[in-house]
């Protein structure tokens, strides 16, 4: 042995004394801290044979100049040069070196083995850390040569595990009887692994990863279910996962409860990624007596870009009957959102050769958009359309709310708002109010399709011509009057679909009108308790044609002749009116009575009004029938814009509003929530007016409305009422005598009125949320649904309650009652007859047991004797999997479905389903 190696064997073992020295002089859960080069010279031998580097000259200083070092300076004789000396340590890194700093720390005691580069930690706690890799384990051995940590589990004298080694990489958690991992390559093996990848929770009994982001798993399986022995799983002999990609495998069977189900698919492909990705959309069967066996639902899901997907879905009858649907969806965060809907169908009733066979092909258009309103601050577009052939509606199959409803009907908007300078792209700094759209109401019973294209409404906001630029103090009374303007044109022209010559129906239809109203108004400031609002207004229409009506009698009948051309109305207005508001109180003066005050508030409300006639030029009495009997019409019926009203009025209009409340006080709490607020009566209002110019019937119908929540909102009253001052005589015609007169006690005749009340109750802890149920039937875009789609998913929550169940509520139980009254003449006009009609709304659910609820929804119309859909349901809950039973066995639609499903949206298509539709 040479002279340096005596020398550098003499250095490792003074060297490694002290560091032995120091570690178990230092408490075992603190870091060890090193120096950054001494966990890379271990053990590593020191090369001092090499020199070190030595300070010279620069080579550009000539040889005979003379030098004089001082210090850290050089100074020559014709100048004076600073070098910074630096001290330079040369030595040669291990070849088993790593790239970082390794952190570790044990619970319990550490052991050094110099000569086989190992360290070995044990503690319940211990964990080390290299880069993003951590591992915690009771066990943990440190192979430098080798670059390997082995981490293994612990057990007790009885056998039972302590704890698990832990392992966490990047997105990559998993916890394993035993771990190997290299710390260099970033490559291991682990020996019956539990780990997650999203909604996956993945176990193989040997699992190598690769990297950071792909490993192997061998006889493993993957559930959605989080238990360590999962209720259900799919398993496979070899599975390659991708992180936040997918998970591919071999030959896969399902195993529900650990039994094997001889079901084998030849590989399996297991999206993992989050958000949008393509991919087929999986039908269910159906049962339908009309249709026949169905496959609903089948389809294909593709992503077109960041702002772009579409579905295209379609159902397949055995009876001939089909179904295509494509939903293209958009959306731009911050900007714009919506969605288009394009339907055909066609079905086939009986088949061919039978008498009443048909068959119908229908078409429907779905379109919604929506403009976030901080997008163009100013200016925004809306559309929500739902048009489509009359018969569609009637033959969309398993929906029984759309099959009965006969109303379809489009808006799309355009509107352009004054903004604050600065702000916007509407007018900056003034106050214009531009709106434009397009609507339609089509009635499929009479196949009619109404269109109102364009409509323009222009508004200017109030205006003060005489107010200054800048205020100074107080304004005047007259610096408060304003002056706006309304304007609105449309046309209108309508058509029926079944038409040959739509265009020329359209021509026949067509309508335009004009509307211009000039409101003035002013401010007045209060006086006393009372405040007092003058207005007039200016209206004035603009009407594309006359219509007339002329007895013929040779003919014994009414003629009818039109004028186009353009005409115009006016029409005034002034009026003045007073409100205030009355207070009263009652206070208890025993402080420890229930009931410490009662608060009554009312605000009566007064104002004359008057208008002059300037329209009574415009109606005109004729012969309507051969009895002679006339009756009172205008020239400007018919028009897109009603007529103004004849003669004049002058006239009191008047109101009142209540409401009541009362503090009381709990005895059982003396803390600051000891009194508390109810209201009694949210609101009783009285309205009506009194025409002072007026020959007859000066006195109007009094309009009667009230609300109130009693009982912490437990129970919700609302009613309205419409009283008839006025007698009548035998045959039920009004006089000219009040009712009064009569009755003194009377406040007159009730015409017709409603009451409808409401309640819910539900037991459970109230403070309790309600549990992560999964949500209506919805895909994860960010698209906003129409209002038609809406409706179809509300459709589908109330036939299949079941699928929605909350287990966290014993009990619940829904009730509303709504009575309404009409009091209207008899065919023969001999008088009056009353009409009730009552009906009852009532819905409840009950557990049976923690993991059984039954629930019921159902209406029944009292005045009829008639039940109408009776909906039952029947859920249970199965941890990670839930089974629902829908049935609907009264009705004109009924039906029972049988739905077994998971409940992770990751595999919400993989469900048993049997359905069944009947049509009475």
């Amino acid at each position: 042995m040479n002279n340096a190696s005596k020398v550098s064997s003499k250095y490792k073992l003074v060297s490694f004394v002290a560091l032995a020295f120091i570690i178990f002089t230092v408490q075992s859960k603190d870091k060890l801290h090193l120096p950054g080069s001494f966990h890379n010279n271990l053990t590593a031998v020191q090369d001092t044979t090499k020199p070190r580097k030595k300070f010279t000259l620069p080579d550009t200083a000539p040889a005979n100049t003379d030098t004089v070092p001082t210090g850290n300076k050089i100074i020559r004789n014709d100048t004076t040069i600073l070098i910074e000396r630096k001290d330079t340590i040369d030595f040669k890194i291990s070849k088993d070196s790593l790239d970082a700093v390794v952190e570790y720390n044990a619970d319990d005691s550490m052991i050094l083995d110099v000569p086989s580069k190992k360290i070995t930690l044990y503690g319940k706690k211990t964990a080390t850390q290299y880069k993003d890799n951590n591992l915690t384990a009771p066990i943990i051995e440190f192979d430098q040569a080798t670059g390997n940590i082995i981490a293994s589990i612990k057990r007790d004298s009885s056998g039972k595990v302590i704890a698990l080694p832990t392992f966490t990489q990047a997105d990559f958690k998993s916890q394993s009887d035993s771990i190997r991992f290299n710390m260099k390559s970033g490559k291991g093996i682990t020996k019956s692994t539990y780990t997650q990848q999203g909604e996956m929770y993945v176990y193989g009994e040997t699992i190598k990863k690769i990297n950071a982001d792909v490993f192997y798993a061998k006889r493993a399986r993957i559930t959605t279910c989080d238990l360590d022995t999962p209720h259900f799983a799919f398993v496979s002999n070899r599975i390659k996962f991708i992180s936040k990609k997918l998970a591919i495998t071999g030959p896969v069977h399902p195993e529900f409860e650990g039994v094997p189900i001889p079901i084998y698919l030849p590989f399996g492909i297991y999206p993992l990624s989050q958000g949008r990705h393509s991919g087929f959309l999986m039908p269910s069967f159906s049962s339908n007596q009309q249709l026949g066996l169905g496959l609903e639902g089948l389809g294909y899901y593709k992503v077109l870009s960041d702002y772009w997907d579409v579905i295209v879905r379609g159902n397949l009858y055995s009876y001939g009957g089909w179904t295509l649907n494509i939903n293209p969806k958009y959306t731009k965060k911050y900007r714009y959102n919506g969605n288009l809907s394009l339907n055909v169908q066609e079905f086939k009733q009986n088949f061919k050769g039978d008498p009443d066979y048909s068959k119908n092909r229908s078409y429907n258009v779905q379109w919604s958009h929506n403009v976030d309103s901080k997008a163009r601050p100013g200016v925004s577009f809306s559309a929500n359309v739902n048009a489509g052939s009359s018969s569609y509606n009637r033959y969309v199959p398993n929906n029984p709310y759309k099959n009965f409803s006969n109303q379809l009907s489009s808006s799309i908007t355009y509107s352009k708002n004054g903004t604050l300078e600065g702000l916007g792209e509407g007018w900056k700094d003034k106050p214009y109010n531009l709106t434009i759209s397009a609507n339609h109401n089509q009635n499929t019973n009479q196949k009619l399709i109404n269109v109102n294209l364009p409509d323009v409404a222009f508004n200017l906001s109030t205006l003060y011509p005489f107010r200054k630029r800048e205020a100074v103090g107080t304004p005047k009374w007259y610096e408060n009057l304003g002056i706006g303007y309304n304007g609105n044109a449309k046309s209108l022209f309508s058509f029926y679909d079944t038409t040959s010559n739509i265009f020329r129906h359209i021509l026949d239809t067509f309508q335009w009108g004009a509307h211009h109203s000039i409101p003035i108004s002013l401010s007045l400031p209060p006086v006393g308790a009372f405040q007092f609002a003058p207005s007039i207004s200016y209206d004035e229409t603009w009407y594309q044609r006359k219509f007339i009506r002329r007895w013929d009698s040779t003919k014994n009948k009414v003629d009818t002749t039109m004028t186009r051309g353009l005409y115009t109305a006016r029409q005034m207005s002034f009026g003045m009116g007073v409100s205030t508001r009355i207070f009263g109180m009652f206070t208890s003066k025993n402080k420890d009575a229930k009931i410490q005050a009662i608060r009554h508030e009312m605000t009566p409300s007064l104002s004359f009004n008057y208008n002059p006639d300037l329209n009574g030029k415009n109606y005109y009495i004729t012969q309507i029938d051969t009895f002679k009997n006339k009756g009172q019409f205008s020239v400007f019926e018919g028009n897109v814009f009603g007529p103004y009203g004849s003669g004049k009025f002058g006239g009191l209009s008047f109101g009142i509003d209540n409401n009541l409340q009362m503090k009381v006080r709990n005895k059982k709490d003396t803390g600051e929530n000891a009194i508390k607020k109810i209201m009694l009566i949210d609101g009783l209002s009285i309205n009506g007016n009194y025409n002072l110019v007026a020959d007859s019937f000066a006195l109007s119908n009094f309009t009667v409305n009230a609300h109130s929540s009693l009982f912490n909102s437990k129970l919700n009253i609302t009613a309205g009422a419409n009283i008839d001052p006025y007698d009548v005589d035998a045959s039920g015609r009004r006089l000219k005598t009040l009712l009064w007169k009569r009755k003194p006690l009377s406040f007159g005749r009730l015409v017709n009125g409603n009451v409808s009340l409401s309640t819910q109750f539900r037991g459970g802890d109230k403070t309790k949320k309600a549990s992560n149920q999964p949500q209506a039937r919805t895909n994860d875009y960010p698209a906003g649904y129409s209002s038609d789609e809406y409706q179809n998913e509300l459709a589908y929550i109330r036939n299949n309650p079941g699928e929605y169940a909350d287990f966290n509520i014993p009990w619940s139980v829904n009730f509303s009652y709504a009575l309404r009254f009409d009091k209207v003449f008899k065919s023969d006009y001999s008088g009056f007859e009353n009409q009730f009609n009552q009906d009852v709304t009532f819905s409840g659910t009950l557990n049976l047991t923690p993991k059984w609820q039954m629930g019921i929804n159902s209406f029944y119309n009292i005045t009829q004797h008639s039940l109408g859909m009776i909906a039952v349901s029947i859920s249970r809950e199965m941890h990670c999997w839930q089974m629902a039973i829908n049935l609907s066995p009264v009705g004109l639609t009924r039906f029972y479905s049988i739905t077994i499903s998971p409940k992770s949206g990751l595999l919400r298509d993989l469900r048993i389903n049997r359905t069944r539709s009947f049509y009475d």
